[in-house]
């Protein structure tokens, strides 16, 4: 790799700028990062522009065109950007709470007043302009984030800080659900990654995993499949973990012969169980056995596989009633249309189907600027927002696509250096929430254009068309930026 490669996803000790004890102010700055943001926000436009591209309105500071006014929302972008970085890192520490606090307040003013659009209430109007506060929301919830858990005394072992962290994160997602706004929602569970970096038990993933993948084969199988798959994972984890393949053997065999017996029993005297009821009543009937052979051998991590056995079954049961009862008609449709549960491709299954024929229509190269079809005829819906990627890939085929991967890569990995080399952990905390916080869009964003990921309205990062998601994204990096260089900073004073 060469000097100038390293230099552009891993940085460079601009310690070195200070010399003499001076200090200049660019050379706090981690430019690459901003190159990478300029590029990003320059070739998003230019996708927009494709997109929705209007031959009588073929000016690029046309307001009553997206292209027109996503210029002027980056316009404000790189005001808001330059502004940051004039600003004092240290007072983003100060600010955290009270940010926090004011937009909690907006997420329930719009809550109760805002303005319904795709079935959401998730918007502020203001005038002619239309503000969706959730996106604000996250970056607030990055700071306070790291306020409280850089404070002296934190400990992420102990049940308080993890009590309050699940406030933190928790309250805006709920006021965001009930805005029915359940895509933005979603990208909050960005904030476990960054608690996975700062020591978060890695058991809890595991586990979280584990759900996910419950989830998804309660819909695949029947319920009798589904408790043996349960059953002989949580019997495989714990004999790795202890060490006892014969004894689990031996339990498992138990079980069966339990829940044989008891089918028989019910068979017999008419009371007609199905498999599943049996083999549940004889893992329940099992349980003494299990507790005695735990006291003896001394294991007492045996009840966390049991706990968990039992939290899957009903978890698994609960998927059936959650799915008919709560999730709306359009978000069923989506989770079975990945699943390839049902295909209907004039109706829900249409936007990722026409996504797919226009990314993979661009081929090696793409079709060249303007030159779409599936995007320019509009036969994508949402092409200029949500399904920006769909332009990329058929205008500029992999090789464009693939320059797209690289500068999220490439933007994230840089935030995650910026958060290694923070010498407090507000910092850290804060850049490490950033990195997670456009990753998870990333991902869930081209996940869901390629078939991946079910269908929700969740931006690309400074590719979409949107003033809210562009002034968002712009802040988080921008403050990152500029936390990164008050150390700096911080290190030229002490020269001094």
């Amino acid at each position: 790799m060469t000097n100038a490669a390293n230099r552009l996803i891993f940085g460079s000790d601009r310690a070195a700028a200070h010399k003499g004890g001076g200090r200049l102010f660019a050379a706090d700055i981690d430019w690459w990062t901003v190159a990478i943001y300029v590029v990003m926000v320059f070739f998003g436009w230019l996708n927009i522009f494709a997109a929705v591209y209007d031959e009588e309105h073929a000016r690029i500071f046309d307001l009553s065109q997206r292209y027109g006014m996503q210029m002027l929302w980056i316009g404000i972008s790189f005001f808001l950007a330059i502004s940051i970085l004039l600003i004092d890192g240290k007072y983003w520490h100060m600010l955290a709470y009270p940010l926090y606090f004011f937009m909690l307040g907006v997420m329930l003013f719009v809550l109760l007043f805002g303005h319904e659009s795709h079935g959401a209430q998730s918007w502020l109007s203001i005038g002619s302009v239309r503000i969706q506060p959730a996106e604000f929301m996250k970056f607030v919830t990055a700071l306070a984030l790291a306020r409280y858990m850089s404070a002296y005394n934190f400990d992420l072992r102990t049940g308080k800080a993890i009590y309050y962290i699940g406030l933190i994160i928790g309250i805006p997602v709920l006021l965001i659900l009930a805005q029915n706004d359940t895509g933005s929602a979603m990208v909050f569970a960005a904030f476990f990654l960054m608690l996975y970096r700062e020591g978060f038990g890695t058991a809890l993933y595991v586990v979280a995993l584990m759900f996910v993948f419950l989830f998804v084969i309660s819909f695949l199988l029947e319920p009798l499949p589904i408790l043996f798959v349960v059953f002989f994972l949580c019997l495989a984890a714990q004999g790795l973990v202890n060490r006892n393949w014969r004894d689990s053997a031996r339990y498992a065999a138990l079980v069966l012969l339990l829940g044989t017996v008891v089918f028989g029993i019910g068979t017999l005297v008419g009371a007609h169980l199905s498999l599943f009821a049996s083999m549940l009543t004889g893992a329940v009937l099992s349980l003494p056995w299990l507790v005695r052979y735990g006291i003896r051998h001394h294991m007492t991590n045996l009840w966390k596989y049991v706990v968990f056995f039992a939290g899957a079954v009903v978890f698994t049961g609960l998927v059936d009633y959650v799915f008919d009862n709560i999730l709306q008609l359009h978000q069923q449709k989506r989770i079975l249309d990945l699943l390839g549960i049902e295909n209907d491709p004039h109706g829900w299954s249409y936007n990722v189907i026409q996504s797919k024929i226009a990314i993979g229509s661009g081929g090696f190269a793409g079709k060249g600027f303007l030159g779409g079809t599936q995007t320019r005829f509009s036969f994508v819906p949402e092409q200029s927002t949500d399904f920006i990627f769909c332009t990329v890939g058929e205008e500029w085929g992999f090789i464009g696509s693939l320059f797209v991967v690289t500068l999220f890569f490439a933007l994230i990995l840089r935030l995650m250096r910026m958060g290694e080399r923070q010498k407090e952990p507000f910092g850290r905390i804060y850049c490490y929430s950033v990195a997670a916080i456009v990753f998870t869009h990333f991902a869930i964003n081209i996940g869901m254009t390629v078939g991946l990921f079910p269908v929700v309205g969740i931006p690309l990062p400074f590719f979409s068309y949107g003033g809210s998601s562009l002034m968002a994204f712009t802040i988080l990096l921008f403050v990152a930026l500029r936390l990164d260089a008050s150390q700096y900073e911080e290190s030229a004073r002490k020269l001094l």
